[in-house]
C-alpha cells in the first residue's frame, strides 16, 4: 500500500481524472487497507471566469479535502493537529483544467488517519479547497509555484480567490467502495481594507528589496496608532513602537467607544472565560483611557504587515527563501512611517515587543540591527536556542519525533497545558502540515520555521531541516540554523562585537509552563546572558509561575487580560528606561507633554 504527498498525473478516463504520485514522492501508508473508495473534484469554467486575475483558466495549487464528523459549519475551518481537529487529505495539481476531475483516493496520505481506508464507514460532511498557487521567478534564479498573501494573512481557508466547495453530508464506507463527486463551486470574496480613523492610519508601500527579490510587487503594510495631541503639537517627534506578531487585519485592541452593551456573549475555550469578547471590548477601550491620560508616553505604535508566500509573518529577518525582509521593514518601511508621521527617525528612539512569533521577531530584530533599536521586549518568544527547538535539540538529536529507548520509542510532544496535559506531538502537528502542503507549503508553524532558517534548496523550496515524513535530522541544515538564526549562540558567538551595542536593551518574559516548551530555550539564553561581562547584558528575564503560552511579565492578572495590555505594559516600561540608553542630546521632551 502506497500513498504520496501530494503530486498526481493524467489518466486516461472520461471525464479526465487527476490521482496517484511521482515516483519520488511514494511512502507506505501504514495499517491503512486498499479501498475503492473515491473523491473525484472538479471546477467549472465559471467558476475560473469568475476570478478576473488569472491569466489562464487551468490551476497550480493544493487541492484539499476535509471529511468532518461535525453536522455544522464547514470543515473548512475544521482542521488542526489537535483533539478536534478532522480529517483531511491534500494533493498537489498542476495545470488542473475546469471540468477535469483530481482523484483523492487511497494512495493519498492524510491526517490524523493516514489513508483513506482507515476512516470508519458513518455519516460526514465533506468539503474541498483549492488553495491556489502562483508562479514566481526569484531573483536568486529560482522558479517556484507557492500561495500569494492576498490580505487575509495566508490563511488558506480564508484567501481570496481560492476556490471551494459547498459542504455537503454523504455516507462513507471505505470496505465497499465508492465515488463520491465533489465540484468546487464558490470562491472566496476579496478582503475590504480597513478605513482610516481619527486615531488608526493604515499605510501600505511597495518594498523595492522585496519586489526585486521576488520578481513582482510586493508590498508591506502596517496600522499606525496616533498619540494623543499629535494635531494640537505640530513641534513634537515622537518615538516608534514596532508591535510585532502575527497578521494583522486592522489595529488590534483599541477602542473609543465604552463596551456594547447589547453585546452577545461568546465564550473563551482557549481561557475558559464567559463573555470574553466583552472583555476584550472593555480592555481596547481602556487602552483608549490610557492612552489620552495625562503622563501616558506620546508615540507611534505600528503593528506591521509582513505576510510571506510561506506564511502569515516573514519573521522579521532576511532569508533566503522568503527575502529580505528584515532590511525591507527597517529601511524602507519604518523610515516612510517616521517620515510621514514626524517620528523621531533614530534608532534610539524605536522598540520592539511582541508575543510568540512576535517575541522571536522583536529580540531578533534588536540582534540583528542592534543600532536601529533601543529596546526588544520579546514574550514566550519562538525558539530562541535551538537545543531547545521545543523539545528537540536539533544539533544532538537524530530525530525530531521519537525519542529512542532501549525498548522501543517515545514520541515527543508539542503542545501541553499549565497541568502537563498532551494535546499532540511534533510528528502529528508536522504531519498535519504535510497533507496540507508539500515542499514546505503547508502556511503552518514548523514550515515557516524551516523557511526562514533554512538555506534553500536545489529545487528552489526551503530544504527541510529533518524529512518530514520521518523526522530524521538534517546535520548540515542544522548547522545553517546554528550559525545565522540561533539568537542564544550568534549573541555568545558575538557578544564582543553586540554586547556594548545591546547593554539593557534585551527583555525577556515566559511562563514556566508554557504550552509549547518555549520556556526551555529561555533557560538556556538566560544561562548565556547573566554570564556576559564587559558588558553585563543588564536587561532582564521573568518567569511567570505555571503560567501558559503566552505570559508577557504581568504577575497579577491572567495571560487573558495581560495580552490585551502590551501597549501600556512595554510603552511605559520603555519610556521609563530609554533615558538610560538614549545619547546625549537626544529629544526626550517633545513627545512628554
Amino acid at each position: 500500500m502506497k500513498r504520496c504527498l501530494g503530486s498526481f498525473f493524467f489518466m486516461a478516463m472520461v471525464p479526465p481524472l487527476l490521482g496517484g504520485c511521482s515516483p519520488g514522492e511514494m511512502h507506505t501508508v501504514h495499517g491503512a487497507p486498499a479501498t475503492d473508495l473515491q473523491f473525484v473534484i472538479s471546477f467549472s469554467q465559471e467558476l475560473a471566469a469568475e476570478v478576473q486575475e488569472l491569466a489562464a483558466e487551468a490551476q497550480d495549487g493544493r487541492l484539499i479535502l476535509v471529511i468532518s464528523k461535525r453536522e455544522t459549519g464547514e470543515p473548512r475551518f475544521q482542521v488542526s493537529a489537535g483533539p478536534g481537529g478532522q480529517q483531511v487529505f491534500g494533493i498537489d495539481v498542476e495545470g488542473w483544467a475546469p471540468g477535469d476531475g483530481a482523484v483523492v483516493g487511497d494512495t493519498v496520505f492524510g491526517f490524523p488517519l493516514a489513508g483513506l481506508g482507515l476512516v470508519p464507514a458513518g455519516e460526514y460532511t465533506v468539503q474541498a479547497l483549492l488553495n491556489r498557487y502562483e508562479t514566481f521567478t526569484r531573483s536568486d534564479g529560482h522558479t517556484v509555484s507557492l500561495p500569494p498573501d492576498r490580505g487575509e494573512g495566508q490563511q488558506w481557508n480564508r484567501k481570496p480567490g481560492n476556490f471551494y466547495s459547498t459542504p455537503k453530508r454523504v455516507r462513507l464506507d471505505p470496505a465497499a467502495g465508492g465515488r463520491v463527486e465533489m465540484v468546487l463551486d464558490q470562491v472566496i470574496p476579496e478582503i475590504v481594507p480597513p478605513q482610516d480613523t481619527e486615531w488608526v492610519k493604515h499605510v501600505r508601500i511597495r518594498s523595492e528589496l522585496l519586489s526585486e527579490f521576488w520578481g513582482t510587487d510586493v508590498y508591506l503594510g502596517a496600522h499606525v496608532l496616533l498619540p494623543f495631541g499629535f494635531e494640537g503639537h505640530p513641534e513634537a517627534r515622537y518615538p516608534l513602537a514596532i508591535f510585532h506578531g502575527h497578521f494583522p487585519a486592522d489595529f488590534g485592541g483599541w477602542r473609543t467607544e465604552p463596551p456594547d452593551p447589547d453585546l452577545e456573549c461568546v465564550y473563551s475555550a482557549r481561557f475558559d472565560w464567559e463573555c470574553y469578547n466583552r472583555t476584550q471590548q472593555e480592555l481596547a477601550y481602556q487602552l483608549y483611557l490610557d492612552w489620552i491620560s495625562p503622563g501616558f508616553p506620546r508615540m507611534l505604535v505600528v503593528q506591521v504587515q509582513h505576510p510571506t508566500p510561506y506564511y502569515d509573518a516573514s519573521y522579521a529577518v532576511n532569508s533566503q527563501n522568503n527575502g529580505p525582509y528584515g532590511d525591507a521593514i527597517t529601511y524602507e518601511l519604518i523610515p516612510h512611517i517616521e517620515e510621514r508621521f514626524r517620528g523621531i527617525g533614530e534608532g534610539w528612539a524605536r522598540f520592539t515587543y511582541g508575543g510568540s512569533t512576535g517575541g522571536w521577531e522583536a529580540l531578533a530584530a534588536q540582534v540583528f540591527y542592534p543600532d536601529e533599536y533601543n529596546g526588544a521586549y520579546g514574550a514566550c518568544p519562538d525558539p530562541i536556542d535551538f537545543r531547545a527547538y521545543q523539545l528537540v535539540n536539533i544539533y544532538e538529536d537524530e530525530n525530531a519525533y521519537l525519542v529512542d529507548r532501549d525498548w522501543g520509542t517515545l514520541h515527543r510532544p508539542s503542545r501541553r497545558d499549565w497541568l502537563g496535559h498532551v494535546s499532540y506531538t511534533v510528528q502529528q502537528e508536522n504531519h498535519m502540515e504535510l497533507v496540507l502542503g508539500s515542499r514546505g507549503r503547508s502556511g503552518a508553524q514548523w514550515d515557516i520555521w524551516q523557511a526562514v532558517h533554512s538555506p534553500v534548496g536545489e529545487d528552489g523550496y526551503p530544504r527541510p531541516i529533518w524529512d518530514k515524513m520521518t523526522g530524521v535530522m538534517d546535520r548540515e541544515v542544522a548547522a545553517f540554523w546554528r550559525e545565522n538564526y540561533d539568537l542564544r549562540h550568534i549573541l555568545e558567538r558575538d557578544w564582543a562585537e553586540l554586547g556594548p551595542r545591546l547593554e539593557g536593551k534585551i527583555h525577556i518574559y515566559v511562563g514556566t509552563m508554557d504550552n509549547y516548551y518555549l520556556n526551555n530555550a529561555v533557560y538556556l539564553m538566560e544561562e548565556f546572558l547573566e554570564s556576559t561581562v564587559d558588558p553585563y547584558y543588564g536587561g532582564e528575564i521573568d518567569y511567570g509561575d505555571r503560567f501558559e503560552h503566552c505570559w508577557n511579565g504581568d504577575h497579577d492578572v491572567p495571560n487573558a487580560i495581560s495580552r490585551l495590555r502590551y501597549v501600556q505594559m512595554f510603552g511605559t516600561k520603555w519610556a521609563a528606561d530609554v533615558h538610560r540608553r538614549a545619547p546625549a542630546g537626544a529629544d526626550l521632551v517633545s513627545w512628554r507633554y
